[in-house]
């Protein structure tokens, strides 16, 4: 029945600054822009290398979000990468804050967060596998 998530979309408060960091800074292309002139508002299309896509809109004056940690809805996006401490390089040069990294206690991969201009929670999310972990899910697999 499903087959993956196709896309995420945020709304942001800033049009041009969201696109620069999503576009320039992570790197997403852009697969189409519209400006919607009855809602006065901007919707861009962008996509991962793996095909998964982010909606970016744009709306004049939208309502705040609840900030608590636990709130129901979005907790946070994660994007995979082949080399975390690559990709943290890559955000401290552009003068964005990033978290410490932490390891995934069930699965040993290494993973972190940083905030986009909105403060919408980011994961950088490294994807090998620990090969102590490996040999772990083999024993508890038999």
């Amino acid at each position: 029945m499903l087959l993956g998530i196709h896309h995420a979309a945020i709304i942001c408060s800033n049009y041009q600054k969201s696109k620069h960091f999503y576009v320039t800074i992570l790197g997403l292309s852009v697969l189409a822009e519209h400006y919607r002139e009855a809602r006065q508002s901007y919707k861009l299309d962008l996509q991962l290398p793996d095909m998964s896509q982010i909606e970016l809109f744009s709306f004049e004056n939208p309502p705040k979000r609840p900030s608590y940690p636990e709130a129901c809805g979005l907790r946070h996006l994660a994007f995979r990468v082949a080399s975390i401490e690559t990709a943290i390089e890559h955000l401290t040069a552009h003068d964005i804050d990033v978290e410490p990294v932490r390891i995934d206690e069930y699965t040993g991969k290494k993973f972190t967060f940083f905030s986009d201009p909105d403060g919408l929670p980011l994961e950088l999310y490294e994807l090998y596998l620990n090969p102590h972990c490996i040999k772990n899910v083999n024993k508890t697999a038999h």
